[in-house]
């Protein structure tokens, strides 16, 4: 099972049973709606603090997921979710909400990709037979806390990213008709020394590279086994950085197919700087729009490398360096048209 220093390979395939997505109003104007099970119309969601909202996102998205795969709640075993508030309190007491035993995850915008890591890990190994993993993020809540309350209107540099509000949730099973989690590669920590929070793109590129060369090296594979290599939230400044790292490492991998989520959630003209983030970035667009389009045979089999930046408020002043991550998941289903 252990391929290398740091790659799993899934013998027994678990699979993606069903998904949940759920998005704010930002979401439904953006370039992929149609993905979403659910956009709500305000950001509020109908409780009085925008981090009560941001739990309402994933309590919602484990009940769409578990609906569609016609179970109960009672059913699963175990939930695996984080978020970038403090101590992930969303995730935790919309965990308390569905009463399923937990593990609380913090892997800041890669957090999508550590949980459908350790989930099939777990499933694979026969230690459950459904469990739901998945991570969700809020923009106003985010935004408070890691720069300014969006009330403030304050500035932002070409580099920033606008934080998705959304969650997705994927359940994981030990058999079904696919898409199936094949192999999973785990991160480590590259720390570039940079230090301004409203570059993550430029300081996460690094670690994508690195856990990428990881991947391919360890599997001993060519980057074109993959139809589809698609990174969490670098945006345009950390893809272009990731595209020129990968060249001077000796690797390359085509335009069309290095992708990003950051630039695949949002229109062209909607303003998000340089691109989306947040730890339901890659969470929508993966359990949502990659799948949906995996299911309808325009892919078979996709690499997605969900980045992370591990700072927080208190590391930022005190002038820290931004220690980043990148976990890297392949699904396969069925093939490409």
């Amino acid at each position: 099972m252990l391929q290398g220093h740091r790659t799993w390979i899934f013998e027994n395939k678990p699979v993606i049973l069903s998904t949940g997505v759920v998005g704010g109003p930002f979401e439904a104007n953006g370039n992929i709606p149609e993905d979403f099970d659910l956009l709500h119309e305000d950001l509020w969601m109908g409780q009085d603090t925008y981090e009560k909202a941001h739990k309402i996102l994933l309590e919602e998205a484990c009940k769409r997921a578990t609906e569609k795969a016609k179970l109960r709640t009672d059913d699963i075993q175990f939930i695996l979710a984080g978020d970038l508030i403090n101590q992930i309190t969303p995730s935790s007491f919309a965990s308390r909400t569905l009463g399923l035993p937990y593990f609380g995850l913090f892997g800041a915008c890669s957090t999508s990709m550590e949980g459908l890591a350790l989930g099939a890990f777990i499933v694979n190994g026969k230690g459950a037979k459904y469990l739901l993993t998945g991570a969700s993020s809020h923009n106003t809540a985010v935004e408070k806390q890691f720069r300014y309350p969006t009330e403030y209107g304050g500035q932002k540099p070409p580099t920033a990213q606008w934080t998705v509000t959304g969650a997705g949730v994927a359940l994981l099973s030990e058999q079904g008709e696919g898409p199936y989690v094949t192999s999973a590669t785990i991160g480590k920590i590259v720390d570039m020394g940079l230090t301004d929070p409203f570059n993550m793109g430029g300081a996460m590129a690094p670690a994508a590279v690195d856990t990428i060369e990881a991947h391919l090296r360890e599997r001993q594979i060519d980057p074109s086994y993959y139809d589809l290599i698609v990174t969490g939230d670098l945006g345009q400044i950390g893809r272009e950085t990731a595209l020129d790292l990968m060249h001077k490492h000796g690797f390359s991998i085509p335009n069309e197919q290095f992708q990003d989520c950051g630039l695949i959630i949002y229109r062209e003209d909607q303003p998000v700087l340089a691109g989306a983030s947040g730890a339901g970035c890659s969470a929508t667009v993966v359990y949502g729009h990659l799948l949906n389009r995996m299911k309808k045979g325009e892919f078979s089999k996709i690499l997605v490398v969900a980045t992370g930046a591990l700072l927080s408020p208190l590391t930022f002043q005190q002038n820290e360096t931004i220690p980043c991550i990148a976990h890297a998941v392949s699904i396969e289903f069925g093939g490409a048209q």
